[in-house]
């Protein structure tokens, strides 16, 4: 009888053992592999494919594998994932699976017929985005049928609730053609010149052409001002990155734009330089795209801070711009605007016609990008458009 508790308590203990340790072995991502006539236990990597909208299918290397957001088990190596969804334009990649990591893919889809929708019908001039993207600025021409909306116009891109809408709203009147104007760096304040002074003007209110005060003499402190708020504000962004690298970004970089949600650096390289290695942690899972650390003068680039990796994806003369979601990047260009993943994959044209080039600007909204255009007639006001990329 004792031998037979002692046999029962060995059989538990073995068949818990070889339960726990499939059960390790499995949460390590070892799956079951054919490999030709034989069937063995492997470690595999973890893909996790999700997708804007969602509800796309997964192909690797063109079979149908899931929808997304969801995860599929790969032996380690390198394949090519498709992500589609009737309506919307393909996204495709070559990714690397690595062993017992997860890679998670972030496809934001495109329509492939993008609407647009008129926000402007008065005619709009030289529209001006403040530095977050979140207001737009533009004149309204003086015309004969609407000298009473002639002036120059705010309007805001930030989301609201649905069924709520926030109207643009005119700053000041008169006839403003070849005005200029800049927002301050916390897009409260817009500087506004013309040929008779130039303004300081609050975008919250109405000033009458008849109550503005001209501030010439105060515009180079002003501007120094708003310049040492932004040298400030950069150098703060940039300190917590190691000394090594803040270092390039502080000697070697220009035009150097964060992400909206700052895990990412869009710039300009100025100067030959490298990015030094190792000085982040790498994360498991990081992106496997091929990079670029050996910086080349006059290259766009952008460099992710969490992953510690950097994407070459364009040239100086290139004008490129975040989408709000902070995975993709907007490039306008003579009679089509482009959207391309961070890391320069992907490249997609979202709009083919004609526009003034390059006003062509994200919002706050990631589903959505204004632009302006009067559809190539030379004889008609050009007015500012939503494109829906949804």
């Amino acid at each position: 009888m004792a031998r037979l508790r002692v046999l029962v308590l060995l059989s538990t203990f073995i068949i818990v053992g070889i339960f726990g340790v499939v059960a390790i072995l499995y949460a390590r991502g070892f799956r079951l592999q054919n490999n030709k006539d034989t069937i063995a236990l492997g470690p595999t990597g973890l893909l996790v494919a999700n997708s804007d909208p969602t509800g796309a299918q997964v192909f690797v290397e063109g079979e149908l594998k899931t929808a997304t957001d969801n995860s599929i088990s790969l032996p380690p190596g390198t394949y090519n994932v498709t992500i589609k969804k009737e309506g919307f334009l393909g996204w495709e990649k070559d990714i690397t699976i690595e062993k017992e990591a997860v890679t998670q893919v972030d496809a934001f889809l495109v329509s492939a017929a993008p609407s647009l929708t008129a926000l402007t019908f008065s005619g709009a001039i030289n529209p001006t985005a403040s530095e977050d993207f979140s207001k737009i600025a533009y004149v309204v021409p003086t015309a004969a049928d609407n000298i009473e909306r002639a002036g120059l116009w705010i309007m805001e891109t930030v989301n609201l609730p649905l069924g709520f809408n926030r109207d643009p709203r005119r700053i000041t009147d008169g006839d403003l053609t070849g005005a200029t104007y800049e927002f301050s760096p916390d897009a409260r304040e817009i500087l506004l010149t013309t040929s008779s002074g130039t303004y300081l003007l609050n975008v919250s209110e109405f000033t009458p052409q008849t109550a503005r005060i001209n501030i010439l003499a105060q515009v180079q402190t002003i501007k120094a001002e708003w310049q040492e708020i932004r040298t400030t504000r950069l150098a703060a962004k940039i300190a917590p990155l190691p000394d090594e690298i803040e270092s390039v970004f502080a000697k070697s970089t220009s035009g150097i734009l964060f992400s909206p949600d700052e895990n990412r650096i869009l710039f300009t390289a100025t100067a030959q330089a490298q990015i030094p290695e190792d000085k982040v942690p790498k994360l498991p899972g990081s992106s496997t795209q091929p990079q670029e650390r050996q910086l080349t003068q006059g290259k766009k680039y952008v460099y992710d801070i969490r992953e510690d990796r950097n994407f070459a994806v364009g040239n100086s003369e290139e004008i490129v711009y975040w989408v709000s979601n902070s995975l993709n990047l907007i490039i306008p260009e003579e009679n089509k605007i482009t959207i391309t993943d961070y890391d320069g994959t992907n490249k997609k044209t979202v709009y083919s016609g004609s526009y003034v080039f390059p006003v062509s600007y994200p919002s706050t909204n990631v589903n959505r990008l204004l632009l302006l255009t009067n559809y190539g007639a030379s004889d008609s006001l050009t007015n500012l458009y939503w494109l829906s990329l949804k």
